[in-house]
């Protein structure tokens, strides 16, 4: 049987074959992922169509492949016995220790030789992350040889001062590690998107006073109903929602000479990942509840992590939004996520003193930035549309209302 490259999406015209699961003469069981393919949005498992071995690798590790392209010979039905034995497996990955490496750190790994048992993973889990195998196989660099000491200077018949030398620098290493695909595509990206549209950033703060108030009051009792914990996120879809209702230009893009109104609320949330920032989307957002949103969330956070997105879920999207507050951003510039035209930013949530009625008191403030494409979108617009959106946060029961 001939396991072949599976058909890439119109959107993806290569992949880059990043490494291979199972070796020649190794049984594999149906469906057991035999090779990965890095695109320039998600890594692709390519599964094995019947129990059986590979009988002979055709595309190496590196190589640059199509939808279509021979990967390798495989033969349903035989077992490792009954084919030579497979090379000797290396020492890292016999100790299995690649189950907790994600896709980028697992190609790192077969760069550099970095056995990845002895590597301490800082990730979630114990999970092992691309910049630890970097900075473990920084630490193993053999240190370049220190300079001799310079031979000691004849007396002078006048006593100098002595001349104070800088101290040697200490040895100094690094590691050129090639980007992935994934990372090529955002940088690709965001230069296109400072290339292509006029953009601007406008800025307020919110006051999540009633937000966290509301969620103290039901978080236990929607954590019981729903199977989900109510975060901030989903308050800021369906608040964005409204905004983006009151202001459509905010929700539509460029198209030539054309601008593209959208009626429908396709909104993207960031996730950050070993891999790079991935924007899955939450389809029809405008219909879906608090729940709905959370359980979405959680679940794409969980898929991005692991490697597990499918095309579908990073396709499309009308308007996007970031959180930099969970690794403590106080203020940012978001960049659009191009052919969108807007981009929300999130912060950090801080207690700081405010004038409330003429008092000073302290309460949970954020600010918000919002960025977006100046050739179809006026201030006027933009700074309205944050208004909103602090409205609906500031006072929850506009939303229920539709206010």
């Amino acid at each position: 049987m001939e396991i072949r490259v599976p058909q890439l999406p119109e959107s993806v015209a290569d992949a880059t074959l990043v490494a291979w699961r199972k070796q020649p003469g190794e049984t594999v069981n149906r469906d057991e992922n035999l090779v990965d393919l890095e695109t320039d949005k998600v890594v692709l498992e390519v599964p094995a169509p019947a129990t059986g071995v590979i009988k002979e690798i055709k595309v190496q590790p590196g190589a640059t492949v199509k939808s279509g392209d021979l990967l390798a010979i495989f033969e349903a039905g035989t077992t490792a016995a009954a084919v030579p034995a497979p090379k000797a497996v290396s020492a890292s990955a016999a100790k299995g220790a690649g189950e907790k490496l994600g896709p980028a750190a697992r190609r790192v790994v077969e760069e550099t030789g970095v056995d990845p048992a002895a590597v301490s993973g800082s990730g979630r889990d114990g999970r092992v992350t691309k910049g630890d195998v970097v900075a473990h196989a920084a630490k193993q660099a053999p240190a370049p040889a220190s300079a001799a000491a310079p031979a000691p200077a004849p007396a002078a018949a006048k006593t100098q001062p002595k001349a104070v030398s800088a101290a040697p620098p200490g040895p100094r290493a690094e590691q050129r590690v090639p980007m992935t695909r994934l990372r090529q595509r955002i940088a690709e990206r965001l230069v296109q998107a400072q290339h292509t549209a006029a953009l601007l950033t406008t800025f307020n703060e919110i006051d999540l006073t009633a937000i966290n108030e509301l969620r103290a009051r039901h978080k236990d009792r929607f954590e019981k109903q729903h199977g989900v914990k109510l975060g901030f996120m989903s308050f800021f879809v369906k608040a964005s929602i409204e905004a983006l209702r009151k202001f459509p230009v905010m929700n539509a893009a460029v198209d030539g000479n054309d601008i593209i109104y959208h009626e429908y609320y396709d909104v993207g949330v960031a996730v950050s990942t070993d891999r790079g920032l991935v924007v899955p989307v939450l389809r029809n957002a405008e219909n879906m509840g608090f729940a709905e949103i959370e359980r979405q969330i959680v679940d794409y956070g969980h898929r991005a992590r692991a490697g597990g997105l499918a095309l579908e879920d990073l396709q499309g999207g009308t308007f996007t939004i970031t959180n930099g507050g969970v690794f403590g951003s106080l203020l940012s510039t978001p960049i659009v996520n191009a052919p969108q035209s807007a981009i929300l930013g999130m912060h950090k949530i801080q207690d700081r003193p405010v004038v409330v009625n003429g008092q000073v008191v302290v309460r949970p403030m954020m600010y918000l930035a919002v960025s977006y494409d100046h050739r179809i979108i006026d201030g006027r617009e933009a700074v309205q549309f944050l208004v909103a959106i602090k409205d609906c946060l500031e006072d929850p029961g506009r939303m229920l209302l539709g206010l």
